[in-house]
């Protein structure tokens, strides 16, 4: 379960950057370059991803790896958002976080 988690993460770093690093670091390059850059960025995200969802998917049931994937990806974004791209955390963030925590919560206590 570690290693999903840890794979899981590295995975959305480099989602992260693919989608929106672009937009602090190629403004000025023809929308063509940003594409094949993000692509080339999104490679690395697949080579972490895939292994993650195949291994958690031994542990988590389909909806709970989902799940956790978004928990990942929300805290590795606001992360990348106030250090990488200096946007300052907002009431929302924590108004998001606390919906994400019911989430896992309904998810993973689901007995059925």
């Amino acid at each position: 379960m570690v290693k999903t988690v840890v794979l899981l993460m590295i995975s959305n770093v480099f989602m992260t950057f693919a989608w929106y690093g672009h937009l602090k670091n190629l403004q000025a390059a023809p929308l063509w370059i940003a594409i094949v850059v993000s692509w080339s960025i999104a490679f690395f995200e697949y080579c972490f991803q895939v292994p993650a969802n195949r291994l958690g998917f031994h542990y988590l049931s389909l909806p709970q790896l989902k799940v956790l994937q978004e928990i990942i990806t929300m805290v590795v974004f606001a992360g990348f958002s106030v250090a990488y791209m200096k946007v300052p955390i907002s009431r929302n963030y924590v108004f998001a976080a606390v919906l994400l925590a019911g989430a896992a919560y309904f998810i993973f206590s689901d007995r059925s």
